[in-house]
């Protein structure tokens, strides 16, 4: 995957999704440093894999590779929420794969957009099995909530935008669950000279663990941010780029995770999935300490979350 594959999808998603929008950290909340939340959350489906599955759909479009059958895709929720979005855009049907434990929120919403839900399994990986079995029977196009160039390339249209509007950052940060995230904006970043910060849970560790490993391994899956960040494995192409210069991988605990997401309700009343948080607990936790001046931007990607907990953490 190049920077000219992220380039292409700008062109693609042009006019189709949310440009982001960002806001600034208080002065002191990052030290001597210099911060900006990029509110990706607002994107359509509330997460920036919107940028993945329209560039996915419309790529096959151009091709003339899009059945009548539709697409089908397996996913935590988010993906699957993105790519029913999309598939109606394109006027095709979409089926949808998501593990059992999926929240009820996600589902809903899913159902909503016009998906046809199927819950299998208690993981990722289970859904994955059960969507791909589906692809061979119905002729449907199968995507992949992470693993493509195409669906990586549209998440790297976040940072494109990103850079654009903050031209001197320094430094990118980000959740990364099986990488297409984390590789769209490592390619685009990297580009542009900005070092990204790739931020895991302890516990669901894929890019971590084949960094350590020096190859794509399977990892347990057992943390707060699972319904989102719990691919069991990392793809190969977010390990390639995970070993750039530049890039920075952390973990961090899901008690950090739990109080980035609560102080982003009770400072601002940002109401943002685990995942989300769990890439601003790596600067909140002290994971991550920017330098003296540094410029940051962290991503709160997604919300598809139920704000209930949240509420009852602030009344305590």
């Amino acid at each position: 995957m190049s920077f000219q594959d992220v380039r292409a999808a700008a062109r693609r998603v042009a006019g189709h999704i949310r440009p982001v929008a960002l806001a600034p950290l208080e002065e002191g909340a990052l030290g001597a440093a210099r911060g900006w939340l990029a509110l990706e959350f607002l994107q359509h489906t509330g997460s920036f894999k919107a940028r993945g599955a329209f560039t996915f759909l419309r790529g096959h479009a151009e091709a003339g590779t899009l059945p009548e059958a539709g697409v089908v895709i397996a996913s935590g929720g988010n993906a699957g929420l993105a790519c029913a979005w999309a598939a109606a855009r394109h006027t095709v049907p979409a089926a949808v794969f998501v593990p059992e434990t999926a929240p009820a929120v996600k589902v809903a919403r899913l159902r909503g957009l016009g998906a046809e839900v199927h819950q299998v399994g208690t993981e990722y990986a289970d859904a994955l099995d059960a969507s791909r079995t589906y692809a061979a029977r119905t002729g449907a196009l199968a995507s992949h909530a992470y693993d493509h160039p195409l669906i990586a390339a549209g998440a790297g249209t976040l940072m494109e935008e990103i850079h654009e509007l903050l031209p001197d950052l320094d430094t990118v940060v980000v959740s990364v669950g099986g990488g297409g995230l984390f590789t769209g904006v490592a390619v685009s970043a990297l580009e542009h000279g900005v070092r990204v910060v790739a931020v895991e849970p302890e516990r669901c560790r894929a890019l971590n663990a084949a960094l350590e490993a020096d190859e794509v391994v399977d990892v347990p899956v057992d943390s707060v941010a699972a319904d989102s960040l719990g691919a069991r494995r990392a793809s190969a192409t977010a390990l390639e780029w995970a070993r750039a210069d530049g890039v920075r991988s952390v973990l961090v605990s899901d008690e950090s995770i739990v109080a980035a997401r609560q102080a982003l309700w009770d400072d601002r009343r940002l109401a943002v999935e685990h995942a989300a948080a769990t890439a601003l607990a790596a600067v909140t936790s002290g994971v991550y300490v920017p330098r003296p001046g540094e410029r940051i931007a962290v991503v709160l990607c997604g919300a598809n979350t139920d704000p209930g907990d949240l509420v009852r953490g602030a009344a305590r």
